[in-house]
């Protein structure tokens, strides 16, 4: 399947969500904040992105905008996987360049129906 860049400062939201992208046949590699997690988007050229916004260093939100600008990672697809639930986090992820917007706690079924979209499964 895929690689996919988890970036989340949080162990347990890392821990449920490579569980299900491992349960679902998908390498994972994982960042902490939003520079490693442009470091390592730059370096490994992840399939996809899940992006949680509130990070210390650089928010979701900045991590997207710049890699989504950036031409060397432009084509990956971000989603948005934050705790943040407001319509208006939600719009401002997409204008941030995010592909998608999923709220937190993740729902199996959803998560990996938006991954086989982006990833053209």
């Amino acid at each position: 399947m895929a690689l996919i860049l988890i970036a989340d400062d949080s162990p347990t939201e890392v821990y449920v969500i490579k569980k299900i992208l491992e349960k679902h046949g998908h390498q994972v590699i994982i960042a902490e904040d939003g520079e490693q997690a442009m470091e390592l988007a730059n370096n490994k050229h992840p399939g996809l992105i899940l992006m949680d916004v509130v990070m210390p260093k650089l928010n979701g939100f900045q991590a997207t905008r710049r890699l989504s600008k950036d031409p060397e990672t432009s084509a990956i697809p971000v989603i948005i996987v934050s705790s943040k639930n407001q319509e208006t986090d939600r719009l401002w992820g997409l204008r941030q360049g995010a592909k998608g917007y999923l709220s937190k706690p993740v729902n199996e079924d959803q998560l990996i129906t938006e991954i086989n979209h982006h990833l053209g499964l």
